[in-house]
């Protein structure tokens, strides 16, 4: 039977012109999610990122720390990948919502739609600008997935790929379906995707071609600031350089290839080699960075040029070029610090 309708007190209502106290939110409950098919093989921390709307990543970070979240009723850190039928208790939390008009601004969306250099029914390629987050928060509102879901509601399932430091340009992969953000994801834990970058580093690159195997791991600084070191207990992060150009003993222009994805592994691993990337400012030399000034470098000379990977059997590369500041700085090097190739020529 229906329920019997609750009477009336002798206190009146809002619309029987009295006042009433503003209404309470009700208390959040413990929620039970199934991994579906698409949530298969996803890092459980983007899962409840997607799953607890406007969430930061300190409080998902948190809340797998403190084992409030359970997958099939165990504790999991942040890195484990969901299986198709895992049950996910998500803990009960307070998430400020964001206001209805708090939007990436128009500009901020033609910018990043400015840059897209791919576009397919699978995937957005964009040439990430320097000084541009690839996502909101730490005191960042918006980012490159924010302005580009903007720009088109009609995509449901927009994910980043992969990530880049904000100072990073370059090739950045959004995917518009789980499907295939799960399945690119597999290609990068499978070393399946070649990623390369060029980094202009300090100094005369004196080792050729050069792969540094040195493991890396997080650590936090005073004021939560990230930073990360070689150290035994890390995480094995696999970079190879390869010299592409001398600029004198100033500056050297090297080919990147990524073997491994870690944090800041690229400024970490050049930086312990001791040729730093220019313009770093957490990893770098800013005395000999002063002497790169008057080339016209204004950032981190860090751009990631290429992605190769296979696409329905066959190999698929998508390239960013470098940005008109960037390649001015090469070339102004070249013309007033000396050139050599790497191989000695000029």
């Amino acid at each position: 039977m229906p329920p019997k309708p609750r009477e009336k007190t002798g206190a009146p209502s809002p619309t029987e012109g009295g006042s009433s106290p503003p209404a309470t939110p009700a208390a959040p409950k413990v929620a039970y999610v199934t991994a579906e098919e698409g949530d298969a093989g996803q890092r459980i921390d983007n899962f409840l990122l997607r799953i607890l709307k406007d969430a930061p990543r300190s409080l998902v970070y948190r809340i797998l720390r403190s084992g409030e979240v359970r997958v099939n009723s165990s504790r999991v850190g942040p890195e484990y990948r969901l299986v198709l039928g895992d049950r996910v208790r998500v803990p009960p939390v307070r998430i400020k919502p964001r206001e209805q008009t708090d939007a990436p601004s128009r500009s901020l969306r033609d910018f990043i739609t400015a840059a897209v250099i791919h576009e397919d029914r699978d995937l957005i390629v964009v040439n990430k600008p320097a000084g541009v987050a690839v996502h909101g928060g730490s005191g960042l509102s918006f980012g490159v997935i924010e302005a580009l879901r903007a720009a088109h509601p009609e995509l449901k399932e927009l994910e980043l790929v992969h990530r880049l430091d904000r100072e990073t340009s370059g090739c950045l992969l959004i995917a518009k379906r789980r499907a295939v953000l799960r399945d690119l994801h597999a290609k990068l834990r499978e070393r399946d995707m070649e990623k390369r970058y060029f980094a202009l580093v300090v100094g005369r690159w004196p080792y050729g071609a050069k792969t540094i195997d040195l493991p890396l791991k997080t650590n936090l600084k005073q004021g939560g600031e990230r930073v990360v070191r070689v150290h035994a207990e890390g995480q094995e992060a696999i970079t190879t350089f390869t010299p592409v150009q001398h600029f004198a003993k100033l500056a050297t222009l090297l080919d990147v290839d990524l073997g491994t994805g870690r944090t800041h592994q690229i400024r970490v691993h050049a930086a312990h080699a001791g040729h730093p990337v220019a313009g770093d400012e957490k990893y770098g030399d800013r005395e000999k960075d002063a002497l790169l000034k008057p080339f016209g470098l204004n950032r981190m000379f860090l751009h990631s040029h290429s992605l190769t990977f296979e696409r329905n059997g066959e190999p698929f590369t998508v390239s960013a070029p470098l940005s008109e500041e960037l390649q001015s700085v090469l070339d102004r090097l070249a013309e007033n610090a000396g050139s050599r190739g790497a191989k000695g020529k000029a």
